[in-house]
């Protein structure tokens, strides 16, 4: 069937686990957007050669540029892209070896040198990472999809370090190996056909995503089931007629098309936070950060008592740097007053109580919700005070919007007592739900309403929902798992355990003094 066919959409669209096994994902345009960077690394090789040989010459110089980018360069392996453009500019050059230094006058050199200046753009810049796309591979992969690769940059895995998505792909075919074996380009289908045979799955049961009219072109030619064009800038229409199935404008779209669950993974198989700092830098060089953090086992130790659980004056001293360059707020289940006086930091955010009390800086602003539910919540703890008062080390909390009913230092069995007394406690007083943590249990409003309903709500009331923010969420507990989820597509969720559980954070931390490291780096940055 040619590629200029009209083909009904298959009901592999959907993306069913029954009838696929992989997703081959191109990568720049699609995963991550480094055009602006390899065009700068372009424009400072072919500039810089250009304009010394005008000299030398007497002649006008003429500057590369995008349209030189565009048709010359973009997409091709490295030297064929020097050749190319040279030859639009009448310009022969001896081919050279690939061993050829940066400043050798060679297709070779000149392409090396650009590498060199690819990868001091790639440092100083750092890639663009499409949320939406990272946010459907972890959900393909919580699928149990394998997840493939294909670029046809050297570059690939440099790029994907960067932006601290290496662990995203079971599989990579990019412009070493091509090189290597001598695969031909675009729209010829090796490289996915070799990406699918690296994922141990047959094209028919595999996906491509591509954003150009060539890879499209190779997924059909391959013989995939389902070939996904993405058309952020271009023409759709072009996908189509190229053979794309389906054609969407952001991975997103095909995230709610396909009805994928949120992606969840074992906290001990995520990367520490602390290891993949390089990437998550490079993104705060294009995104701005705003700091979410939990309390409780997250800022400072888990302990017998809540009172004991004192913020470090080192911990206290980066937040303060922090808040001086940036948004920093404190998300807590503590009451407000509380946490306000554990943390004592005036010029910073408070969203206490799970997020049903929130409060700006020095009071700048004050909201609350659930308000209608304190009578159930004062009854609740009154009941619950009567009943388990005969339990050793089991002690019943009065937040303004929770009863926290607290059995760390109790007997071992305890919980077997604690929890059918709250359900009974719960099932009498409308309106209240239950939730559990590290040895608490909780009765809050039975509302729509959570951490990460808080964070959210927070984050529009600043102003701050945008693109070019990047909130990086930190907590320990159950309850930061709906902050995790907010934040999935558009933030950093960062879990503080060494224990294993699944959660919807991208990133782990063991305890409370890596917290305090990775802050510290980050305050460093910033403040340079």
């Amino acid at each position: 069937m040619s590629g200029t066919e009209t083909r009904e959409r298959p009901a592999a669209a959907t993306l069913s686990r029954e009838q696929l096994d992989a997703v081959i994902f191109d990568l720049d345009g699609v995963v991550t957007r480094t055009a602006s960077i390899h065009f700068a690394a372009w424009k400072r090789t072919f500039d810089g050669w250009l304009r010394r040989r005008a000299e030398e010459r007497g002649e006008d110089f003429r500057p590369f540029t995008e349209e030189d980018y565009r048709r010359f360069v973009d997409g091709k392996p490295r030297y064929d892209g020097v050749a190319s453009f040279l030859a639009s500019r009448g310009i022969a050059l001896p081919w050279g070896d690939p061993d050829d230094p940066p400043d050798k006058v060679t297709v070779a050199g000149l392409g090396n040198r650009k590498n060199v200046y690819f990868q001091d753009e790639l440092k100083e810049k750092g890639p663009e990472v499409f949320a939406t796309s990272v946010r459907l591979i972890r959900a393909l992969r919580a699928r149990g999809f394998k997840i493939g690769l294909v670029s046809s940059s050297k570059n690939a895995m440099s790029v994907i370090r960067a932006a601290g998505i290496a662990d995203c792909f079971d599989a990579k075919v990019d412009g070493i190996d091509v090189e290597t074996i001598h695969l031909p380009g675009k729209p010829a289908p090796d490289v996915y056909l070799m990406a699918a045979e690296a994922l141990g799955a047959e094209p028919a049961r595999a996906v491509v995503v591509e954003d150009a009219r060539a890879g499209v072109e190779a997924g059909r030619r391959g013989g995939f089931g389902l070939v996904i064009g993405v058309a952020r800038d271009g023409d759709p229409e072009e996908l189509r007629q190229a053979g794309a199935d389906l054609v969407v404008a952001d991975l997103g779209e095909l995230a709610s098309e396909g009805e994928l669950l949120p992606p969840l993974a074992a906290m001990a198989s995520l990367p520490s936070a602390l290891d993949q700092l390089e990437g998550i830098v490079a993104l705060l060089r294009t995104r701005r950060p705003v700091f979410l953090l939990d309390y409780d086992g997250t800022l400072t130790p888990i302990v017998r008592h809540p009172r004991e659980a004192l913020l470090p004056e080192s911990t206290r001293k980066v937040i303060r740097r922090l808040a001086a360059r940036t948004t920093v707020a404190v998300v807590s289940g503590r009451d407000l007053a509380d946490i306000r006086a554990m943390v004592d930091i005036d010029d910073i955010h408070y969203a206490a109580s799970h997020g049903f009390d929130i409060a700006g800086p020095r009071g700048e602003f004050a909201f609350q919700k659930g308000r209608e539910f304190l009578p159930a919540l004062a009854r609740a703890a009154k009941e619950l005070t009567a009943r388990l008062a005969g339990l050793p080390g089991v002690w019943v909390e009065r937040k303004t919007f929770a009863v926290a009913v607290h059995f760390r230092e109790a007997a071992a069995d305890a919980a077997g007592k604690v929890e059918p007394a709250v359900e009974e406690v719960r099932a009498g007083f409308g309106g209240l739900r239950m939730s559990g943590g590290k040895k608490v249990f909780e009765l809050r409003p039975d509302m729509d309403w959570d951490k990460g309903r808080a964070v959210a709500w927070l984050l529009a009331r600043l102003g701050l929902d945008r693109p070019d923010v990047l909130p990086v969420y930190l907590g320990d507990d159950l309850t930061d798992e709906d902050a995790f989820l907010e934040l999935q597509a558009s933030g950093l969720g960062i879990v503080v355990s060494d224990g294993d559980r699944l959660t919807a954070a991208r990133y782990r931390l063991d305890d409370t003094g890596q917290v305090r490291e990775f802050l510290e780096r980050l305050a460093g940055y910033l403040e340079k």
